[in-house]
């Protein structure tokens, strides 16, 4: 089976205070064999990127409205006039709030969501294939 990878490289801001921020560069990932997640990877200055992976769905949703809750919640709203969408990210390691260019996350969403349209996800998972190897053995 084909899969396929949705790439996207741009510069968040992480918000330090209501007067703060500093940019961060990251990069959105969606593979079509892992088809309900996006993987975000935050290149901050340490050999190690932090990455986060959560829900395709609460993230299009979130670009609209807010919602989520506990470790990943995602809302709009408007930074100095533009458009933007908030990811604030809850862990054991900290927290952070992470503005995003709503055109570009809706522009890579958009290219996921052709990719593997929404209610097809489970035919991307191969678990037919995958039972009726195991039954025929």
């Amino acid at each position: 089976m084909h899969h396929t990878v949705v790439e996207r490289e741009l510069e968040l801001r992480l918000i330090l205070s209501p007067e703060r921020s500093v940019p961060v560069p990251a990069r959105l990932s969606y593979h079509s064999d892992d088809p309900y997640a996006v993987h975000v990877t935050f290149h901050i200055n340490s050999e190690q990127p932090v990455h986060w992976t959560f829900s395709r769905d609460l993230l299009v949703e979130g670009v609209f409205r807010p919602c989520g809750h506990g470790d990943v919640r995602v809302w709009p709203t408007k930074s100095e006039g533009r458009s933007v969408v908030l990811m604030a990210l809850s862990s054991p390691d900290g927290d952070a709030l992470l503005e995003a260019p709503v055109a570009q996350v809706s522009a890579w969403l958009e290219r996921t969501l052709r990719a593997v349209p929404p209610g097809t996800e489970v035919e991307q998972l191969g678990i037919d294939d995958a039972l009726d190897q195991l039954l025929a053995q």
